[in-house]
């Protein structure tokens, strides 16, 4: 489990239908012809000011990198397009994407959102982006997807084996698995918005490097 971990080969359906990432970038492995302009990896080098502010203040860099990416894939729509987590991880029970009051109050749901849950919010920013345009996996979002269900395994199961057997080893043990966890995390939530913003630059229609100008196209 510890090799498959940091394995960058396709991912497999049982890896799809498990796991917090696996379930929601599923739907984007069919899309093999364009990625982010910068991996996960290279991400905090590509926008070092998003990546540091968003480790110092997560919350605040997650509202705003939002804000951006919705006027980015539809300029001067505002909070308009706005929804709980854009929909893309469903609702429960009464409390529905869409119909939790996001039209009358986007910027107090949108806190709402990012404090209690940090994990989807981030995840629905970068989806944002591939949904529009059409980005697939590379080969950090498999050793994403496959990093962060090996430590969710292995939390889950120091969790059980803690309730079962009373021994301080396995609490130090499960404890530590609960930092890893928020640390991987913490450092993952950042390069994603550092690379949501890298592709925002990439994206403004005020960029030149998209399409050749019209005085290289004469040429």
């Amino acid at each position: 489990m510890c090799l498959l971990c940091f394995s960058t080969e396709p991912l497999r359906q049982d890896e799809l239908n498990k796991g917090k990432y696996g379930n929601a970038y599923g739907q984007f492995i069919s899309e093999t012809d364009s990625k982010f302009q910068t991996t996960l990896c290279k991400a905090p080098c590509a926008a070092p000011g998003c990546w540091c502010t968003s480790m110092i203040c997560c919350c605040c860099s997650q509202m705003i990198m939002r804000h951006k990416v919705l006027n980015n894939v539809n300029p001067g729509s505002g909070w308009s397009d706005y929804k709980c987590c854009q929909g893309f991880y469903g609702g429960c029970c009464c409390l529905q994407p869409g119909k939790c009051g996001e039209k009358a109050c986007p910027v107090p749901c949108l806190c709402l959102e990012v404090c209690c849950c940090a994990g989807p919010a981030v995840s629905a920013t970068s989806m944002v982006m591939r949904r529009q345009y059409h980005l697939g996996l590379d080969k950090d979002d498999v050793r994403l997807i496959r990093c962060n269900n090996c430590i969710f395994m292995v939390s889950c199961l120091l969790s059980c084996l803690t309730i079962c057997i009373q021994s301080d080893t396995l609490d130090c043990a499960a404890h530590c698995a609960n930092i890893t966890s928020d640390i991987v995390f913490c450092c993952t939530s950042g390069c994603m918005l550092a690379q949501a913003y890298n592709e925002c630059k990439y994206r403004d229609p005020n960029n030149s490097t998209i399409a050749p100008s019209a005085n290289e196209m004469e040429r």
